[in-house]
């Protein structure tokens, strides 16, 4: 999945503005001391609030007082998985003192004597290449033993779908586990609500209402071939993860319909069409599309009957970090499943906390029971996937049927 971002930016500045109100400036929580603990986390930005962040200094320092927290976030998850890459390309290539960054020597602003952070936020949808690459190492037996949270995590029907996978990053029940997650979010249909009501037309409530009549060339669509061709699939009553496209007969007419309902394909840009009244209909990301809904009455949203995409940001341990979590890692990992703080990650950051995944809505903490949309429950979640790997094989045929449905609308 292609990333989101919603709040202000980590900006690197010159030393010579002061070490210590630089860095809690730009949110690099807790000093380097003498003998203290590291633990440096980079993550996506604004999927962790600041005063989570806070909370967690707090809490971590009641158990580890001499603990150093230094965490950095980036913009965007294609830039994570670089870093993967460079680190790991670094690691088979010795440097001498000199010739690393001077950020990266600096314990107190960098990421420690090695450069290299203990846990980092990936995608799932990322997570298949990353393992086949060799960017990251698994979480051991040792690893989950120190998580209170682990058995919450791998009894949840739902996560333990595509929490093992081989060294080739293919799910895969006798695997390893490569990340644990700590944020979940879904697909939507997202509509004008003043549009359709003025013109007494019902709301959408499932995919097969893209392929309505009334709401030709006023759709949007993601530019994203596992999306698009993954909700054909479910109106077909298929899985998105159906591996040869060959074994359903309807899908090319099916698609090609699609494509004469939309009037704009994009990843980035897909809402503002529809805040600008050229598209009634947008299918996307709830974290995009939750905020928007929240300050735009106009706007409103839903979570397709008959299932839909599920995406996870994860904790992963690269490949060439210390070789046993700290006590604080663990802590990190564990802090995100505690009840109080999982409802409200999920209220600040319009995402879903795993560790309230398929609680019933009369059973959430009273503030999230007015956001239902955060969670899908019951049968919607069941019929609900994640996108895993495919086959390479599998991948050309998609990327070929997506070329025949793409003509003449424009991506973006």
């Amino acid at each position: 999945m292609v990333e989101r971002e919603q709040f202000g930016q980590l900006n690197r500045r010159s030393l010579l503005v002061g070490m210590a109100s630089w860095a809690i400036g730009q949110g690099l929580l807790g000093c380097s001391q003498q003998n203290s603990i590291p633990l440096t986390i980079e993550m996506l930005r604004a999927s962790i609030p600041s005063q989570l962040l806070q909370r967690f200094r707090q809490q971590v320092k009641q158990s580890t007082p001499s603990v150093a927290l230094n965490v950095v976030s980036e913009a965007q998850l294609q830039i994570l998985f670089s870093q993967l890459q460079s680190w790991q390309q670094s690691s088979q290539q010795p440097q001498s003192a000199s010739s690393r960054s001077w950020f990266d020597q600096i314990p107190f602003l960098g990421k420690g004597k090695t450069g290299i952070p203990d846990l980092v936020t990936l995608g799932d949808f990322w997570l298949s290449n990353a393992v086949k690459q060799g960017l990251l190492q698994p979480f051991s037996e040792t690893d989950r033993a120190g998580l209170t949270s682990w058995p919450q995590l791998v009894n949840n029907p739902k996560l333990s779908e595509i929490l093992l996978r081989n060294d080739q990053g293919q799910v895969d029940a006798r695997g390893q586990v490569w990340g644990i997650p700590y944020r979940l979010s879904s697909t939507v249909i997202a509509y004008r609500r003043d549009i359709l009501k003025q013109r007494g037309l019902p709301p959408p409530t499932d995919w097969q209402d893209l392929w309505r009549p009334e709401f030709r060339g006023r759709i949007s669509l993601l530019n994203q071939p596992r999306e698009v061709i993954g909700l054909a699939l479910k109106k077909l009553g298929h899985s998105y993860n159906t591996e040869d496209l060959a074994t359903v007969p309807d899908l090319k007419p099916t698609l090609q319909a699609l494509n004469q309902q939309a009037k704009f394909y994009s990843s980035d840009a897909y809402l503002q069409p529809l805040m600008l009244d050229d598209t009634w209909i947008a299918v996307g990301w709830s974290l995009d599309v939750l905020p928007l809904g929240d300050r735009l009455s106009k706007i409103a949203a839903v979570i397709p009957a008959s299932g839909t995409a599920l995406s996870a940001d994860l904790w992963v341990r690269p490949k060439t970090a210390v070789a046993k979590l700290s006590a604080p890692a663990l802590a990190w990992l564990d802090f995100w499943w505690q009840p109080e703080i999982a409802a409200q990650l999920s209220l600040l950051t319009w995402g879903i906390s795993p560790a309230l995944l398929g609680q019933p809505l009369d059973q959430l903490p009273e503030d999230l029971r007015d956001h239902p949309l955060l969670f899908p429950e019951g049968k919607v979640l069941q019929a609900s996937e994640f996108l895993k790997p495919l086959p390479e094989k599998s991948l050309q045929q998609y990327q070929q049927v997506w070329a025949e449905m793409r003509s003449p609308v424009a991506a973006t």
